[in-house]
């Protein structure tokens, strides 16, 4: 009889890990995943972090169920679906007893991951250092090198600059204007605006406190904080892409998150190659 598979934990469930995780999960993988208690995740509808606020959320088709210990991840793993554990020092390690950690949790530093959590671990963008505090790092930067691995060093310099896309960079993404209760709105149509919605630049598509929120750019909100959670001034709350064919795919992994997966797909077969792990 065939020894069970050791897990492979990804710390984190927002919109870029999720890629990571469907793609692990459909190559055969078995995953678990850690995250934190209020996830702030503004592409929703293809973040298994939602998870934690629901119970459980669909990406794709692959179904990530929160869970309370370890027990339970065995049986929702055995039941085909991702286990998700509400565990931001990732203290389950030593229960779990992973093969490979992957800290995918994009914080551009490193929030606690390294070498002794696995003996495979993988640190997404800026950050980590491969042959330091992880054993190899994913490039995240859009680009020639994204999804790059990186066996030494470290990924490129997070800039604060987000990718362009269509001629936008830093207009795409907007930052909470005050501190406050997020809010959703209506339209002039009666509609809630929320993720799908093609919006305009200067129209309210939320509010925090008191405190309007305005569109950037012309485009499609692809992503928008949940409502009610307690934002900070400065936060990122929300994502608009100006190519207005892409309302169609806001429930969907991006390609760049599909490009990181299959980075983190690739270290993980070549290091348990070159340390005789048994991953699959």
């Amino acid at each position: 009889m065939r020894k069970q598979q050791p897990w492979v934990l990804v710390r984190g469930a927002g919109d870029l890990a999720t890629g990571v995780i469907v793609r692990l999960h459909r190559c055969g993988f078995r995953v678990a995943v850690t995250e934190c208690v209020d996830p702030s995740a503004i592409r929703r509808r293809a973040a298994l972090c939602e998870a934690v606020w629901k119970g459980q959320t669909t990406v794709e088709g692959v179904t990530c169920r929160r869970v309370e210990d370890a027990d339970a991840a065995a049986r929702v793993s055995q039941a085909g679906e991702v286990p998700l554990l509400v565990d931001e020092q990732a203290a389950c390690v030593a229960l779990l007893r992973p093969a490979a950690v992957v800290d995918a949790i994009l914080a551009k530093r490193n929030l606690g991951t390294s070498r002794d959590m696995a003996p495979i671990t993988v640190g997404l963008g800026p950050g980590f250092t491969a042959g330091e505090d992880v054993d190899a790092v994913v490039e995240t930067m859009r680009g020639h090198h994204l999804g790059r691995v990186i066996l030494q060093g470290a990924a490129i310099p997070n800039t604060g600059v987000p990718g362009v896309i269509a001629g936008y960079a830093a207009e795409r993404v907007i930052h909470a204007p005050a501190s406050g209760e997020m809010t959703f709105v209506q339209d002039e149509n009666g509609q809630i605006v929320d993720i799908g919605a093609l919006v305009q630049k200067g129209q309210v598509i939320a509010r925090v406190g008191g405190t309007p929120v305005l569109a950037t750019i012309d485009g499609v909100l692809r992503g928008l904080i949940r409502e009610g959670y307690p934002v900070n001034e400065g936060l990122k709350i929300a994502d608009i892409d100006p190519r207005p064919e892409q309302t169609a795919y806001c429930d969907t992994i991006s390609d760049k998150a599909r490009a990181i997966g299959g980075g983190v797909v690739e270290a993980l077969l070549y290091l348990a190659m070159g340390k005789n792990i048994i991953l699959l």
